[in-house]
């Protein structure tokens, strides 16, 4: 087989493929050939029978197409051949350029990497605190989380549902540079197990008791009689006075700030639904995908982040 063929289908669906675009095309091309006369034979005013058809009181005169319009339809015919030669779209048949998508993308990256890669490279010889009050650093830091991370944490970084807040105090794994550095090339997977076998009575105390930490108990009586499953239970990750602990990931339950809330829901319902469900989280490593120099930058933009809280 040629070089000019690729792998990605069958045999059968791209020439499958092949048959029905150029067939659809010389179908086209007969279409307009065909009709590019008339039989009918103009009167002595030059004009002609109509077709029959009729729209709003105007009939429909059985003329050809003018001569421009029918060359225009063929040099479309042509310019389709033209590029199904050059490029991909006839089945396996990659073009006589040997152009793809994939080879210009990675072209395109090898030129982007040429050209900006001297300039991480100098930034990230610079300590994260430091780079964190460069103004002109911070713009190209904010670009890349902008493409990179704010599909998740918003492009304010105030995050969402599930997906924690880079602006404020709260940190699951710790707020310092090298903390977050570690986040951003390494990843991390966070769980929260399920405790449906608890049955709804000891969850629904446990949830305000979970809620009394921040002042937001509904039912005070439950939630002294879930202090103490909370202690045998929760303490292990959350502490006994459920600060969290950035070493597991464990989040404080006391600060009145919630990772997993959706919109509309009480905070009640979103802590029943943590202990009925559990949690995952996930997240995922950045270093293979934007290399080390713009985890750097972007670490020192998230730190740039959490430093212009109100409370600092």
């Amino acid at each position: 087989m040629s070089t000019l063929w690729g792998d990605d289908l069958s045999g059968f669906w791209s020439a499958w493929i092949i048959i029905i675009t150029l067939g659809s095309i010389g179908l086209a091309f007969w279409l307009l050939y065909a009709n590019r006369r008339t039989d009918k034979i103009p009167d002595s005013d030059g004009n002609v029978d109509t077709t029959g058809h009729m729209a709003d009181g105007i009939a429909e005169y059985d003329n050809p197409l003018p001569r421009w319009w029918f060359l225009l339809y063929i040099g479309t015919v042509i310019f389709a051949l033209c590029y199904l030669a050059l490029y991909p779209g006839l089945g396996n048949f990659t073009g006589l350029l040997g152009w793809s998508q994939e080879a210009q993308w990675e072209k395109e990256v090898t030129e982007a990497d040429a050209r900006f890669t001297p300039i991480f490279e100098q930034y990230q010889a610079v300590p994260i605190p430091e780079l964190a009050e460069d103004a002109e650093a911070m713009q190209v830091a904010e670009r890349i989380f902008l493409n990179n991370c704010a599909i998740c944490h918003g492009s304010n970084a105030r995050g969402g549902n599930g997906f924690p807040d880079l602006t404020d105090e709260d940190w699951l794994y710790g707020g310092t540079p090298e903390a977050i550095t570690h986040t951003l090339e390494k990843g991390r997977s966070g769980t929260m197990p399920a405790w449906q076998q608890l049955g709804e009575d000891n969850i629904e105390n446990i949830t305000q008791f979970v809620l009394s930490m921040s002042g937001n108990a509904e039912d005070p009586q439950r939630a002294a009689a879930g202090e103490t499953m909370f202690t045998s239970m929760c303490t292990a990750c959350h502490g006994p006075q459920g600060t969290g602990n950035q070493a597991l990931g464990a989040p404080n339950l006391a600060d009145d700030i919630w990772l997993y809330q959706a919109p509309g829901q009480s905070v009640a319902d979103s802590v029943r639904e943590t202990l009925r469900n559990g949690r995952n989280g996930q997240m995922p490593a950045q270093a293979e995908w934007i290399g080390e120099e713009r985890v750097h930058l972007v670490a020192a933009y998230v730190y740039h982040l959490g430093q212009q809280h109100p409370d600092k």
